[in-house]
Order: structure tokens, then sequence, then C-alpha cells
């Protein structure tokens, strides 16, 4: 039987696109994140093709290492760009119906400052903000935050857990019908609607309420990604959307199924979360011209770049003929099965050094085709019950998106698997999501109904 219902698709509009070459594509403007109308016309194109939502997978330092030396000059990827909460309010006053998802870290932020930027993305959008949930990663990011090291793993979670309860509690201060306005009796608020959180944790001591209030959602939609044990517990409990890393359909449907029925001792339905793999697609009229387009963005790829790629695993090859065979890794191994993984395919590929870090670079879940083909990989996986939609990872902007909408969108819509006009007013009402229950409003209904 034919899943019911219709996928979610969310566009991540990081950088120039998600290919390491994309910044050298023909019709990729190269300083693009460093213009408004670059961010403009891919959000407005996205609203065209009635996506839920753009997302920002925003990070808080330069990530990419110089290694080998020369590599960074060379890559164009994720080295500068846009502040998003600054930028997504811009992005809310052109468009009416897209949602507006960015990260912002549960390390280097305080709970009331996110609890009240995301509140007003909220409003200043008619009810189409998301956050999307990090602890951050790397060295890099600490070093931006008066840190020499980062904060270790466990210690990111505990405090990331603390950190989303707190912004939840200050999303609540305030009952929905906390705000009298009455100006013939002089009352602006009622005075027992108005709640102050007094949190003290581990962590955090927050006294509230917020100073904003009245958001169209409730609350901001919650997003998350990660696969680890935290994750899918704190996936489980919290999030509204969570953005997996695909692997295979099968791989897939484990996680999803993992996921969704942890949900039921938090008192969740699992329609209330969402799971959203990110695909890679290129599109043509045909099959060659689509892996032509591949084959070109490949062979964009400067050198540096790509021995960038493998040099975490085997260390700096830049010394070594790239067009001859893979030599021994060159550095003793820091995470020894990644080491392991990238070694095995180079000897049973008989890859060299080119070869590798090719396909490497060309990574990741990939649709590459006619509409038809790619369309036909989403609904296999969503007819198999491995998502509820997907997370597009355009390999360069703005083509990929503007290709999406011109040929996937119309063939997804053919086939009953994707809107053709958005459903509600807000993000979380076009992700078929619930209104959330303020916890004050719950308990005081809760106490009415056991007074009767």
């Amino acid at each position: 039987m034919a899943r019911q219902g219709m996928m979610k698709l969310g566009m991540s509009m990081r950088g120039l696109g998600y290919h390491p070459a994309a910044w050298r594509h023909p019709d990729v403007p190269s300083d693009g994140t460093l213009r408004f109308e670059h961010y403009a016309h891919n959000a407005k194109m996205a609203e065209q093709g009635l996506f839920d939502m753009i997302f920002f997978a925003d990070g808080i330092g330069l990530r990419e290492r110089d290694e080998p030396r020369g590599s960074l000059a060379r890559s164009g990827y994720e080295l500068v760009e846009m502040e998003p909460m600054t930028l997504l309010p811009a992005l809310s006053v052109l468009t009416k119906h897209i949602g507006l998802v960015t990260t912002a870290s549960t390390t280097y932020n305080e709970p009331y400052h996110i609890a009240r930027k995301f509140a007003t993305l909220d409003l200043i959008s008619g009810g189409r903000a998301g956050w999307n949930i990090v602890t951050s990663w790397s060295e890099a990011e600490a070093k931006n935050f008066n840190r020499e090291e980062h904060l270790e793993y466990d210690t990111r979670y505990e405090r990331a857990a603390e950190f989303v309860e707190v912004v939840k509690g200050l999303w609540d201060c305030w009952e929905p019908d906390a705000f009298a306005y009455d100006k013939e009796g002089g009352l602006f608020y009622h005075e027992d609607r108005m709640h102050l959180l007094n949190h003290k944790g581990k962590h955090f001591q927050v006294r509230g309420p917020l100073n904003v209030a009245g958001m169209p959602q409730g609350r901001p939609i919650l997003v998350q990604a990660g696969a680890s044990e935290q994750g899918r517990e704190i996936a489980a409990e919290t999030a509204d959307v969570v953005y997996a890393a695909a692997d295979s359909v099968q791989a897939s449907k484990a996680y999803y199924d993992d996921v969704k029925a942890r949900m039921a001792k938090y008192g969740r339905d699992p329609d209330e979360l969402k799971i959203m793999p990110g695909v890679r697609t290129i599109v043509a009229a045909t099959r060659a011209e689509a892996q032509a387009k591949f084959d070109r963005l490949q062979e964009l790829t400067d050198p540096l770049v790509g021995l960038a790629r493998v040099y975490a695993a085997l260390g700096d090859l830049s010394g070594f003929d790239i067009d001859g065979p893979v030599p021994e890794p060159q550095r003793e191994a820091q995470v020894r099965s990644a080491t392991e993984r990238v070694m095995k395919r180079a000897r049973d590929g008989n890859l060299t050094i080119r070869q590798l870090y090719t396909q490497i670079v060309g990574g990741g879940f990939y649709l590459i085709g006619t509409a038809a083909d790619i369309a036909d990989g989403m609904q296999e996986w969503y007819e198999a019950g491995a998502c509820d939609g997907f997370n597009v990872l355009p390999p360069y902007l703005p083509g990929c998106v503007d290709d999406f909408v011109q040929y996937i969108t119309p063939e997804l819509q053919r086939r009953g698997l994707f809107r053709k006009a958005y459903e509600g007013a807000t993000l979380r009402e076009n992700l078929g999501l619930k209104m959330p229950r303020n916890r004050w409003a719950a308990e005081r209904a809760a106490h009415s109904k056991a007074a009767e």
C-alpha cells in the first residue's frame, strides 16, 4: 500500500553549495555568500518550489584547515558568509510562506539571547522561525570564544540539554492570553499569566521572564541533527525536525524506526517529529546530461582541495604523484577506523590519489538523472518508511535550486507526493505539527478541570 500524506522538503542554503568546487562553476557567483541578492534569489526560488523551509547550517569560526599548505586559499567552501540571524529577518520580508531555520550553538551562546532572537524572528516572519540546535564541535570555534580547547563531549551535551529546557521555559513565561491591552480599564497584562522561570541548574541561572511574547507558532520549530545515542534521545524528547545523514534505505529506515520508537516514553506521537535525510540532486533532461553536469563539477576540484579531503585520514600527500598509487598513511591515524576505510577503498579499487579524493569529494547521497529518476529515488525512501521527506543539499547554487523547482517539484506533484499549495500560514502548520501547549496554561487548565 502506498504511503499516505505528502513528503516534507527543506532547502539547505549553506554557502555556494555542498560541493567544494561549487565556487568555480561558471554559473555560480563566486562572491555570492557576501551578496544579499544571492540569498534572496535562492530563498524566493525555494518558496516558488513550495519547500517547507530554507536552512542555514551555520558555523562560528573558520573550521576548514590549511592542510596541506595552500589548500585553504583554493577552497571557497564555508569560508565567508553572512550571519544568518541578521540575514533571515531580511529574507522574511521577501517571502510569505517558507520556513526560516538556522543553527545557533548551545556552547557559545546564552539561553536568554537565543530565546529572544528566535522569538523575534517568529514575530517578524509571521510564524516561520526554526532553531537548529547544535553544540558546536571545532577548536576553531573554541578559540573565538576565550577557549583554547572545545568542551568535552559529555559536557557539551549536558549543557545543551539544560540550555534547551531554559529556552523553552523562557518561551512559556507569558501565557497566550496574558495580554489584556485594555485601554479603558488601564490593564496591559494579567499579572497571574506572566511567570518567572527562576531556573537554577548546573550550567545556567536564569530568572526571566522573556521580554518577547506572542509568537505565532507558540514557539519556534526545534531542529536537530545527530546520530549518537544522546542525539537520538534528545530528538525523541524535544525535536520537531531531525536532519539525518543518508546512507542507504535500510540504514535510514533503522534510524527512523529507532528514533520514532523512543518518542512514546516522552508522551509524544511519532508524527510529531519529521525525519529528513540529506540528499544532493543534479537533474537534467537526460541521464547523460545530468551525469555530465556532475562530472564537470568534479573536474573543477583543485588537486590541493582534493588532498585536503584525505588529509585527516592519510596525512599530507602533496609530495606524491596524484596520478600514482595511494601510498601508506603519512601520519598516525587520528580516527583509526576512518583511515582503515579510506585505505580499503583505495586498495579495493586500485585507485590513484586523484581517483580517491575525487570519489570522496563527490561522496554523500546523490541522486543524478532525469526528474523521473530523482523522484523514483525519493519515492523509494519515502514509501519504505525511511524518512518523512528530505533536506536538499544543492551541490551548487543557484543552479541546483532553480533546476529542482523547474523539474523535480512538478514530478513529485504529479505523483501525489508533494503539495501544490502551502497548507497554512506558519512553518508549524505546513509541517503538519500541532501547536505546543504552554506549560502554565496547561497547568491552569488542569486545575480548572479538577475544580469542576
